[in-house]
């Protein structure tokens, strides 16, 4: 009887026990009581401003894409957006102490307009700690990041677009001269070319162009991924490289009444006017081609000797400012903004993905009333090529803008007859040397 009793009274205390412990609010790894984890999530968050910028990009853009996600999942957060329009220039807004909290960076400016702002974020630790899966991007584009920033960090997460290489034609000219379209893939640099001189013609007193570039991305974008400087040494990379791609390029404006137009730029916008049968260009939603020009892709002519990739220029990236008070929220803004459903219906509307999913790249320009109608199948033949070989750490470098435009208009003096490559070359070398002066001199 008496052992009955002490194990009732053993019950009744392991019962209080029991009681007392759940009215403490204190479970296991911390949880909090249902109620109170009810009440907790039914308190209002705290309403702030995230500042973001992206030079460059519209708002009307910004909103198109990404506002409306951001508002529904961060109903307390208001969005104030910079565009970089003159006088709001981020280095304007950093003088001004009015930084932005999220920042679209990108490979040519990341030291100038981010590092060198002191700026700079790894965005390693909110990666490790959300789990957050690298490799659903297209690794090229994560590996380039981290390569440019030299120092191992990651300063960004790539947004779309990312701009691969195409050859636009203009079917109602290949119909005028009866020529067949070129292959939708598989097609060669020389095949164009052969193609060129056919197409090439002066008819009624108008001139007809077989073929226009754009020298600048072309060459930068170039079968080899060959960077203009040289990653370890002060010098032009690989002048023998570059010349066979000089010679492959210049063959087509030494065409008769193939002429060259006076800048990179004026030529790359030559295909617009409609006398133009080809033109090597990269994809994108921000070339404006007229309604009424009855144009197509194939993929991007292949070049001997050079792997069969798609030259492309890599994207931009999403990055946040060191001195944010909202680290946290802005990475969770990101991881949003880079979500699969975000990056289909970009892709539907013809902005090229920075994933790697199958899904996603078939349904480019789906829904769009531009390419809905092209082969957009054309910048998915081949798998993008690798970045090009960035400076080596430690290494004085010349920002990538000041690079590209150097070797641009060194090209177009050369296709406009004002020197021979080898001789363009060599002046390209002492100019790259030059810059680089400058550069140590600062």
């Amino acid at each position: 009887m008496v052992a009955i009793r002490a194990k009732s009274r053993s019950l009744a205390v392991f019962s209080f026990i029991l009681i007392l412990m759940s009215g403490c609010g204190g479970a296991q790894n911390g949880e909090l009581k249902p109620d109170r984890r009810e009440a907790e999530a039914e308190k209002p968050k705290e309403p702030y401003t995230m500042k973001i910028y992206a030079a460059g990009v519209a708002e009307t853009e910004f909103d198109d894409r990404f506002r409306q996600v951001l508002k529904q999942k961060f109903p307390h957060i208001t969005v104030e957006y910079f565009p970089g329009v003159k006088g709001a220039t981020l280095p304007n807004l950093v003088a001004e102490g009015n930084i932005p909290d999220l920042i679209r960076t990108d490979v040519p400016t990341l030291r100038t307009a981010y590092l060198d702002l002191n700026l700079g974020y790894d965005l390693n630790d909110f990666v490790k700690k959300y789990k957050y899966d690298l490799s659903r991007f297209t690794s090229v584009f994560i590996d380039e990041i981290v390569d440019a920033g030299r120092t191992g960090a990651l300063y960004g997460l790539p947004v779309p677009p990312y701009f691969p290489q195409a050859l636009y034609y203009n079917k109602d000219l290949f119909d005028k001269f009866g020529v067949p379209y070129p292959k939708k893939t598989g097609i060669t640099w020389d095949e164009v070319y052969d193609m060129a001189k056919k197409l090439t013609r002066v008819e009624g007193g108008a001139v007809y162009r077989g073929f226009s570039s754009h020298p600048g991305n072309t060459l930068r974008d170039n079968q080899f991924s060959l960077p203009i400087l040289d990653p370890s040494a002060d010098q032009l990379a690989e002048p023998e490289k570059w010349k066979v791609l000089f010679d492959n390029l210049l063959r087509f404006y030494e065409i008769p009444n193939n002429t060259i137009e006076s800048t990179a730029t004026l030529d790359g916008s030559a295909f617009a006017k409609g006398n133009v049968a080809m033109m090597t260009n990269q994809h994108s939603v921000y070339l404006k081609l007229p309604p009424e020009l009855n144009w197509d892709l194939a993929a991007y002519p292949t070049l001997e000797g050079a792997p069969k990739l798609m030259p492309q220029r890599g994207p931009a990236y999403w990055s946040i400012s060191n001195t944010s008070k909202h680290k946290e929220d802005a990475f969770e803004m990101i991881m949003v903004m880079l979500a699969d459903e975000v990056q289909m219906a970009d892709s539907r509307k013809g902005i090229t993905t920075t994933l790697n999913s199958p899904v996603i790249k078939s349904a480019l320009g789906k829904e769009s009333p531009v390419y809905s109608t092209k082969n957009m199948d054309a910048v998915n033949v081949y798998p993008p090529i690798p970045y090009t070989k960035k400076r080596k750490a430690g290494l004085t470098d010349v920002p990538g803008v000041t690079l590209q435009n150097l070797q641009s208009q060194t090209f177009v003096d050369v296709a406009m007859g004002k020197m021979d490559v080898n001789t363009a070359l060599r002046q390209l070398d002492e100019k790259l040397k030059a810059e680089l002066a400058k550069e140590k001199s600062k």
